[in-house]
């Protein structure tokens, strides 16, 4: 589930232009295509003989494609997400491992300031603890998505990637087995992740992300780390919000510090708020739903997927796994169905509203531009959509 992000290691690869300046080159026939990535590598200073054979037998993969285009499960609501995700099963099994690798998650918080729960929650959420790390063959996975002219800017110089790993003995071009978008081993890294962030964590002189543990967790953490973690702050906490408030004030694109919020009536529901830090107050389905404080390494979530329900359902794991008490619910109100939230969409996008794609999820900016017309039609701007929104405009 990691592919959705370009990460900056990507511009020592390239993001969009070769090292000659050439457009990267998308579509068309597959065979002058696979010309093109040879001819590319040799501008980079790779050996052209070496690359060829590391592409030899590389074929299309329609199953990837038909993936690629059916990530219908970010279409869920948050409580439908997080129950599809976050079993008793998996909090059981999260526990364990907790144990079993103390001593690695104790080098992680005093490396990288890490807490476990949250490690371990990636860990969970993306290969049951590395017990399902996908079958599909890594690298026809990456030249298909490369060629492909969606998001090429993305995979094709995820291949390159790939191919400096084989030459340090950590990629088999002709065995890995990963997920459909290319990610490997225990937390599902994309090739150019492992390059920078990959980490002997075992001690064996390797790096191995996919047979080695302690090699995984430690490669997650330093990757995390990079993305901005804060050391020994918290993430996500769930709070009690009163019966009115100003709901303007909610949202990710509204921050206020701690005791602000606790002045308008917000509380933690198993501890205090954390004094001293700013927050946003994240109602993922309303203000009837259940409620969040964001605390500044909750964005941190959004480097690793830009999936709202994803990151939240992440950061909620990672705090259970802490040790927090089980969620209340609530009792949000209904929310829109896919096909209607592409039609509310359409209709934020012809009032000047910045929504992305239309493609039926709600995701931040969606958000954003539901409670600015809330605010505009004098509804309660708590940045979750119903029917009486969509008709009202």
């Amino acid at each position: 589930m990691r592919s959705v992000v370009v990460f900056a290691l990507l511009l020592s690869f390239g993001t969009g232009t070769s090292p000659t300046g050439a457009a990267q080159g998308c579509g068309g026939d597959f065979a002058d295509f696979l010309g093109g990535l040879s001819s590319e590598a040799g501008a980079r200073g790779y050996d052209r003989q070496g690359f060829d054979a590391f592409l030899q037998g590389v074929r299309q993969d329609k199953k990837v494609l038909k993936l690629d285009r059916a990530q219908g499960v970010f279409k869920k609501s948050f409580l439908d997400f997080l129950s599809s995700r976050v079993s008793s099963g998996r909090l059981s099994m999260g526990a364990g491992k907790l144990k079993a690798y103390r001593s690695t998650f104790d080098r992680i918080a005093a490396d990288y300031g890490s807490p476990a729960g949250v490690i371990a929650s990636y860990w969970g959420l993306e290969t049951d603890f590395g017990a399902v790390q996908g079958d599909v063959p890594t690298l026809g996975a990456l030249v298909t998505l490369a060629h492909d002219c969606r998001r090429p800017e993305l995979f094709r110089p995820q291949i390159f990637a790939a191919y400096e790993l084989t030459g340090r003995g950590m990629f088999d071009p002709a065995r890995n087995r990963g997920a459909w978008a290319g990610e490997i081993g225990q937390f599902q890294m994309l090739p150019a992740d492992v390059l920078k962030n990959g980490t002997d964590g075992d001690g064996d002189g390797r790096v191995d992300v996919q047979g080695s543990t302690p090699d995984a967790l430690m490669s997650a953490a330093r990757m995390l780390s990079g993305f901005g973690w804060r050391a020994n702050e918290p993430w996500l906490q769930e709070i009690t919000v009163p019966r009115e408030m100003d709901w303007a004030k909610t949202g990710l694109n509204h921050s206020l510090s701690t005791a602000d919020w606790a002045a308008m009536g917000v509380k933690g529901r198993s501890k205090p708020l954390a004094a001293g830090l700013e927050g946003s107050v994240l109602l993922p389905m309303g203000r009837l739903g259940p409620a969040f404080i964001a605390y500044p390494n909750y964005h941190v979530y959004f480097n690793w997927n830009k999936s709202f329900v994803y990151a939240t359902t992440a950061a909620y794991f990672a705090t259970r796994l802490e040790g927090a008490p089980p969620l209340d619910p609530r009792q949000p109100a209904p929310g829109l169905s896919p096909d209607q939230m592409k039609r509310l969409q359409e209709k934020l996008q012809a009032r000047g509203h910045d929504v992305g794609k239309i493609d039926g999820i709600l995701g931040k900016l969606t958000r954003e531009a539901v409670q600015a017309e809330q605010v505009r039609l004098g509804l309660p701007a708590d940045g979750w959509p119903n029917a009486a929104l969509l008709d009202a405009f």
